[in-house]
């Protein structure tokens, strides 16, 4: 029998087990939230100072508005530690906005139109002019709604020991970093991994997003003047009877522009490059809005791309950038260091938005993306990988419907249980590194969603709009009450701090004010004017 390269490698691991780090996992946690008053209308207020400076807080952020709280955690080795600092974090926000609370479902509602959502600002200094600018610019290029909708990104990477044994494995000498005459280095060798596990997840991406989609109604006032074929629900509720994310079909993150773009996913150079094109090609459109317009800047400039992280996408490669550096220029120099997870919606049933079986289970199938075998894409396949995500989003819990992967078609259903069935290799793998049986039994907890789809988090949230008859405002209402409840009470009656790693209320207060004085410092130091600023960064 013909061992395949997933069976090859998973014996290799298996054989040396601990050598892999397996344990050593990291993932981190970025979370969006939107702040509301109590009526669920978004806040108008200003990003609160008490939460520090936006800019510079390495914690406690804004997105793209004012209103849309960001909030970050380290890269953690053990799966619990994320979930906790997003619990304190939480906490330590609720006791500093007052009686607004935090919305808890990825789509808004309540919206006013465009000038209703204030875009977020960072001061004065020319990075902070620039983030602004740059939000300003999205508003132009595609309206504020969009930009209003929140997610979760997960944060992936394996241990170094991982890449090196998988270094050695596939044939290369640690010294020399030659195989069969071909030079590659590790930090190349990891980057391509990298790019495996990301064509992986791009393929595969439909399985998270029907397991994990919460968002199959909208506000009707999230779509006012849009067209659209969504079905009407007392009144104001808009949904698809089979949807599971709406966030992530083109009534969410989609635009004209960006739907035109080649980027590469089949190496980091091809990458790069492909990025680096569509920000230095002027788009027809943006040009004519111009780039300002009375002395006021309506867009950083009028390419496709403002910057790189206006590409959307369900997954990017990621590098920390230093302070002088772009996203692609930290890749160039330095590799890949992680991967982003950028389609997962927020669980509005977790106080935090996300669980950990759902945690353990992303671990599991990033690391199944990485050690299962990854050709590269081809235009062909990108237009099925396109298609199989607008079946699921749309109307993935009628799992009869068929998906094409790799140029073979079969039903949601059968892809879904096959995917799992190979995964519980690797779950065992991870279990018995980390000493636990929390990813099989992670992933066993997915399959009856799979048998059943009114297990499904999309299938719930509908089938209780219907059976309480209640509109998806007042289901998210009740909820955002729930959460809001729940981290007051805790707030009064928490144990003491344990983990040294994890801040507490006092950690939290300090930061911000380190936050606000960190912000000022930029501002003082700067010397350029904004408009050399620019210059110099695209320049680079």
């Amino acid at each position: 029998m013909t061992v395949t390269p997933f069976q090859r490698r998973t014996d290799l691991i298996a054989e040396s087990l601990h050598d892999w780090g397996l344990d050593k996992i990291r993932r981190g946690i970025e979370k969006e939230s939107l702040r509301i008053l109590p009526d669920g209308h978004l806040s108008q207020t200003p990003h609160p100072q008490s939460l520090g400076a936006a800019l510079t807080h390495p914690s406690i952020t804004t997105d793209y508005s004012e209103a849309l709280l960001e909030f970050i955690t380290p890269a953690f080795t053990k799966v619990e530690q994320p979930l906790q600092y997003l619990t304190n974090i939480h906490r330590f926000v609720y006791q500093n906005i007052g009686d607004e609370k935090l919305w808890v479902n990825s789509m808004p509602c309540i919206m006013g139109g465009d000038e209703s959502i204030p875009i977020a600002q960072y001061g004065n200094s020319n990075i902070g002019k620039m983030k602004t600018v740059y939000r300003h610019g999205l508003w132009h290029r595609y309206g504020r709604l969009m930009q209003s909708i929140a997610g979760i990104h997960y944060n992936f990477s394996v241990s170094s020991e991982f890449w090196q044994q998988l270094y050695q494995a596939e044939g290369f000498n640690s010294d020399s970093g030659t195989k069969q005459h071909d030079t590659l280095s590790l930090q190349d060798f990891t980057s391509s991994g990298y790019f495996s596990l990301i064509r992986n997840f791009q393929r595969y991406s439909w399985l998270p997003i029907y397991l994990f989609g919460a968002s199959p109604a909208v506000c009707a006032s999230f779509l006012r003047g849009r067209d659209h074929k969504l079905q009407t629900f007392k009144g104001h509720t808009l949904y698809s009877p089979h949807a599971t994310s709406l966030r992530m079909s083109d009534l969410g993150y989609q635009n004209s522009a960006q739907s035109n773009l080649k980027v590469c996913y089949n190496n980091l150079n091809s990458y790069v490059t492909s990025l680096g094109k569509a920000i230095r090609t002027p788009y027809p459109p943006y040009e004519a809005m111009g780039v300002k317009k009375e002395g006021q800047y309506l867009q950083l400039n009028s390419n496709t791309l403002q910057i790189e992280n206006e590409y959307y996408g369900t997954i990017r490669p990621k590098r920390t950038a230093n302070s002088s550096e772009s996203p692609t220029q930290a890749l160039q120099s330095r590799g890949v260091e992680y991967i982003e997870m950028r389609c997962i919606d927020l669980d509005p049933f977790s106080p935090i938005g996300i669980s950990e079986t759902q945690a353990r289970f992303l671990d599991l199938f990033a690391l199944h993306c990485l050690i299962e075998e990854s050709p590269q894409i081809d235009e062909v396949e990108r237009q099925d990988v396109d298609n199989n995500q607008r079946k699921i989003v749309l109307s993935g819990r009628n799992t009869s419907q068929s998906l094409t992967i790799r140029h073979q078609t079969d039903s949601i259903k059968n892809w879904a249980n096959q995917l799992l069935d190979q995964m519980s290799v690797t779950a065992e793998l991870l279990d018995k590194a980390q000493n636990t049986q929390q990813y099989s039994i992670a992933l066993e907890a997915q399959r009856l969603k799979i048998t059943d789809p009114d297990t499904t988090p999309s299938a719930i949230i509908l089938n209780t709009l219907f059976d309480q008859n209640i509109s998806f405002y007042e289901f998210a209402m009740q909820k955002a009450l729930e959460h809001e409840n729940h981290f007051k009470q805790k707030n009064r009656r928490t144990p003491a701090q344990t983990d040294p790693l994890i801040p507490n209320e006092n950690d939290f207060v300090a930061l911000s004010i380190e936050s606000l004085e960190k912000q000022k410092t930029i501002e003082e130091t700067d010397t350029l004017t904004f408009e050399h600023f620019l210059d110099d960064y695209f320049k680079t």
